[in-house]
């Protein structure tokens, strides 16, 4: 199994192509769902959110008010970093085991829909497909707070979805693009690694237990 990017600018389609691919059975991992999963209620995020930031963020209900949090870390970047380093790492863990899941029921790609793909590019060197890296770290890190021009996009991608003709036209390419990702081997290699890993972990636990046996 292989991981494909999808990202987009403001208003793209890129949830248009998402629907689509879910629609052919491709399993899609929303970045945007996951990271208001992982700040609820009695979550470890959560619960350091409202340590860091107080109660004031809040809802009666005592969920976190997502609007008023992101006023407050829009206009002082020192929060938004703060902010940043509570959720991605709880993001990254629930998108991995996602990703372990699918892996296991057999799929041969997954596609990680993240907004900010190219600006963080955290998961651009796990991808093998969408994206193409033009980025060094520094630059990368000072777009993190505003998306890259459309235009800029392009060029860093692998495949391009150009939804101007119209739904029909924009569903033929997500069609051709799937059957495209649906024929490659690269699922292969990573399913042949990760049982060498396996056989080999294995070999070495069997290899332990004789040691531990004699």
């Amino acid at each position: 199994m292989f991981l494909v990017g999808l990202t987009g600018g403001i208003s793209s389609g890129k949830s248009t192509v998402s629907s689509m691919l879910r629609e052919l059975g491709c399993p899609i991992i929303d970045a945007d769902l996951v990271a208001r999963r992982v700040v609820e209620r009695d979550s470890v995020a959560y619960r350091r959110i409202v340590h860091h930031f107080g109660t004031e963020v809040l809802l009666e209900s005592g969920d976190i008010d997502r609007e008023k949090l992101g006023r407050l870390i829009f206009a002082d970047a020192e929060k938004r970093k703060l902010l940043n380093s509570i959720t991605h790492p709880e993001i990254h863990k629930a998108m991995l085991k996602m990703i372990c899941l699918y892996f296991l029921k057999g799929y041969r790609y997954v596609v990680l829909d993240v907004p900010l793909l190219f600006e963080t590019r955290r998961l651009t060197r796990f991808l093998h497909h969408t994206v193409r890296d033009g980025l060094d770290q520094e630059q990368a890190e000072q777009r993190v707070a505003a998306q890259m021009p459309l235009k800029e996009k392009r060029g860093l991608a692998k495949h391009v979805v150009d939804n101007s003709g119209g739904r029909e036209d924009t569903h033929r390419q997500v069609l051709r693009l799937h059957t495209k990702l649906e024929d490659s081997m690269e699922f292969l290699l990573v399913r042949l690694v990760a049982m060498a890993t396996a056989a080999g972990l294995g070999g070495a636990l069997l290899y332990g237990a004789k040691l531990l046996a004699s």
